[in-house]
């Protein structure tokens, strides 16, 4: 388990959304979430799931955001996923879990480990926290999470499990 990550606004979303946001504690003893992160999700209002898991989860940290360096600004990102990079590029060897494809780009090109909601899914199956990654995968489609069957199903491949 890594001591700490930084988290962007979707894999927030679609794991409390689903009921699975423990799996991300699997991952680290502490979640930072950057201050523009925290806003776009308090948007949704008080009542939002993902809205209140960040103010009552004691190992989510909400902190502030970051100077974001050119060689990130450079990219376009979201103010979001900006700052979840500043983060991680400021503190080496930190994880990023970001699901734009732009920043996991930004995060490659810069040496950031990074991981998205679907690989915390996939290391879950892998490390035995969860039975079946497909399950878990469905309520978060269900919640909202966009996926293509053949990004799906090669997924599914990856730890064994066959597509429903």
């Amino acid at each position: 388990m890594a001591d700490t990550v930084v988290a962007n606004a979707s894999p927030l979303i679609f794991l409390s959304r689903a009921g699975h946001l423990p799996l991300l504690h699997h991952f680290a003893g502490r979640v930072l979430v950057p201050r523009p992160v925290a806003d776009e999700i308090r948007l949704k209002g008080g009542e939002d799931v993902t809205a209140r898991a960040i103010s009552e989860t004691s190992w989510m940290e909400v902190v502030p955001a970051p100077t974001i360096p050119e060689e990130i600004s450079q990219w376009g990102l979201g103010p979001g996923e900006a700052a979840v990079l500043a983060i991680a590029a400021a503190n080496p060897g930190m994880e990023a879990v970001i699901d734009d494809l732009a920043g996991r780009k930004c995060a490659a090109h810069l040496g950031i480990p990074v991981r998205g909601t679907l690989g915390i899914v996939l290391a879950a199956k892998r490390r035995g926290l969860i039975p079946q990654a497909q399950v878990v995968i469905e309520d978060m489609l269900r919640s909202g999470l966009y996926l293509s069957r053949p990004v799906l199903h090669e997924a599914l491949r990856r730890v064994d499990e066959e597509p429903r």
